[in-house]
């Protein structure tokens, strides 16, 4: 997902975003214990993705960036 489509997007619906990448992160570490991963680079782009989510959530929480309805 790219940064843009992250930005445009509401808490809730990063928050749900998050939850289903740290899903999905924790099923493709399980995969890679049992030798079943066959692109490693998943767990990466996973990890990143998490990561980029994390951030936006904070801007929001330091109010660097404001959701759309919340505008002045």
């Amino acid at each position: 997902m790219k940064k843009t489509q992250l930005r445009e997007m509401n808490v809730a619906e990063l928050k749900i975003k998050l939850d289903e990448n740290l899903e999905a992160l924790q099923n493709l570490k399980f995969q890679q214990a049992l030798q079943q991963l066959d692109d490693g680079t998943l767990i990466t782009k996973t990890r990143k993705e998490v990561a980029q989510i994390k951030t936006v959530l904070n801007e929001y929480k330091l109010g660097v960036r404001v959701s759309q309805g919340e505008k002045e």
